[in-house]
């Protein structure tokens, strides 16, 4: 796919990942519709991306907003869906809060609002990316919640991606990056993120634009569905 003139909604497009890929689109071309329930994201998106993205408020859990939205720029050949729904619950398992465990799962609820609506009024040439994340096939103690939603992320996009051809949907997978995700600043964010990747072959946090160039490549790359790339600095190895 080429990129240029191409419409991109990408959603959670004014934090994080969702900014660099919202970002990165838009120097690639593409015309982009960021998405995202927090106004403050999007007062900083807004300082970010300089009039080259339209920015919207929406909250993918509402349904009729999003509809509303893809109604709008039907035709469009570009999803990226990064939103994460809301807070995710962490903790062992047994002392789990269960409607914490349960309200994890506001960023599939969110994904499957956004590919349910969405593609519908895509171009048939067009293609979706989801952000799942590591825990998802390696688990440490205490992310059940997180990597039981990114096994239904990255399942849910293997088994919808028969029945949305020729549409591509594919899954991006990240490591721990360095995002406004962990609020700890200075000295102590330094220090959690080097607790977090000390075992982890490359000892360092991902940025969101190492994210972000993998997301347009699977956009780019037209032989690519059903796929998840892991972008995790080798996470997932012993």
């Amino acid at each position: 796919m080429d990129l240029q003139g191409k419409t991109a909604i990408v959603l959670g497009g004014t934090s994080g990942i969702g900014l660099a890929a919202t970002r990165q689109l838009a120097e690639a071309g593409a015309v982009v519709v960021a998405g995202s329930r927090s106004a403050a994201h999007i007062d900083q998106a807004a300082i970010g991306t300089a009039g080259a993205v339209s920015l919207h408020a929406i909250d993918v859990l509402d349904r009729a907003a999003l509809a509303a939205l893809f109604e709008e720029h039907a035709g469009f050949h570009i999803l990226v869906a990064a939103a994460t729904g809301g807070p995710r619950a962490s903790g062992p398992f047994l002392q789990m809060d269960l409607d914490g465990f349960q309200g994890s799962f506001r960023k599939l609820w969110g994904y499957t609002n956004s590919v349910r609506l969405g593609a519908p009024h895509m171009a048939e040439d067009g293609a979706i990316v989801l952000v799942s994340g590591f825990p998802a096939k390696k688990a440490n103690p205490g992310s059940s919640a997180i990597s039981t939603v990114g096994n239904a992320v990255e399942g849910f996009a293997r088994a919808i991606a028969p029945e949305i051809a020729p549409r591509r949907i594919n899954v991006v997978s990240p490591g721990v990056i360095d995002t406004p995700m962990f609020a700890a600043q200075g000295d102590a964010r330094q220090q959690f993120l080097a607790n977090a990747t000390r075992n982890m072959l490359i000892k360092r946090a991902g940025s969101a634009d190492e994210v972000a160039s993998a997301i347009l490549f699977t956009l780019r790359n037209d032989y690519m569905t059903g796929t998840t790339i892991d972008v995790d600095g080798g996470a997932t190895l012993p």
